[in-house]
């Protein structure tokens, strides 16, 4: 993200237009109603809108961590509140203030607690399908302020069976995961069933619908469906050792997901918390969202 060069020429704009726009209200006089523009600030803040804008699509483009634009919004928000209260401008206090508490609001709740996130393919499918938008629960392993990196506070290890959400060592994007294997574990697939230790982890026949069978796992006592599509073949069996500090996670959708049986595993520091809810179905842009499919996530 901070190696784009048109967010960080976007960045710079923003923070010239700041500048001119407390410059042009610490002039004005203090008579003056607190609504009241000229047309300087007016026209600035239209195009300091419009950089703001073009932020936000190269953080989405690029899919950066949002939490870092929002400290930056909430420090310099701050500032200009305490500017105002400093030099008894009552413009500026106020327009600080109005823009300080909704973005420290937004700030905690989306790095701290919950992110939104719509699940982009199948390979989760049965529990999470294309189009879902789920909450992300930032506080699962600890708190921290960027998507990857050490906890500062409240850090726990990542479990068996979580659904987890994290940045993969080859793509800087988010991917949703079941977690099945922890630093030390041996991990096989063999005729599309899983071992842990040598050992099968626990399976059962569940149903089969269209040429697809799925069946009912249990990690840890914590059951989750999974699908194999008959029209694939098993494979070789493939056999991972889990290194120190390392995580491997698959797709529930066994035949169709890209994860760590095919890029490798995922350090600790790159573990953004669990998938928790889904809150929301949107399939395509031409249909009306659903919210049948919201609850829980196995």
């Amino acid at each position: 993200m901070f190696t784009d060069p048109i967010f960080l020429l976007a960045l710079v704009g923003v923070g010239i237009c700041l500048s001119i726009w407390v410059l042009e209200a610490m002039k004005m006089d203090e008579s003056n109603n607190i609504d009241i523009k000229t047309p300087s600030q007016d026209k600035i803040s239209k195009i300091g809108f419009a950089l703001g804008l073009v932020i936000l699509y190269r953080v989405f483009i690029n899919a950066g961590d949002l939490s870092i634009i929002l400290l930056l919004a909430t420090i310099i928000s701050l500032i200009i509140w305490l500017t105002g209260k400093f030099t008894s401008n009552s413009y500026l206090g106020a327009s600080g203030r109005s823009w300080f508490i909704p973005i420290f609001l937004i700030f905690v709740l989306r790095t701290f607690m919950y992110e939104p996130y719509q699940i982009p393919s199948g390979s989760m499918i049965p529990g999470l399908k294309v189009g879902d938008f789920i909450l992300v629960n930032k506080h699962s392993y600890g708190l921290k302020l960027e998507r990857t990196g050490k906890s500062f506070a409240l850090a726990k290890d990542p479990k068996l069976g979580d659904v987890v959400v994290f940045i993969p060592p080859h793509k800087p994007m988010p991917f949703v995961k079941r977690l099945i294997g922890k630093p030390g574990d041996k991990v096989s697939y063999i005729n599309k069933k899983l071992y842990l230790n040598d050992k099968p982890v626990p399976q059962s026949y569940y149903k089969t619908e269209s040429g697809i069978d799925f069946y009912l796992e249990n990690f840890d006592g914590k059951e989750v469906t999974v699908q194999h599509m008959r029209s694939r073949s098993s494979g070789a069996p493939s056999e991972w050792i889990v290194p120190e500090g390392m995580y491997f996670a698959v797709g529930d959708n066994r035949d169709n997901s890209n994860d760590s049986r095919y890029w490798g595993f995922i350090p600790r520091d790159n573990f953004m918390g669990t998938a928790d809810y889904i809150w929301m179905t949107w399939e395509c842009w031409s249909c009306m969202p659903s919210f049948k499919r919201a609850g829980s996530i196995k």
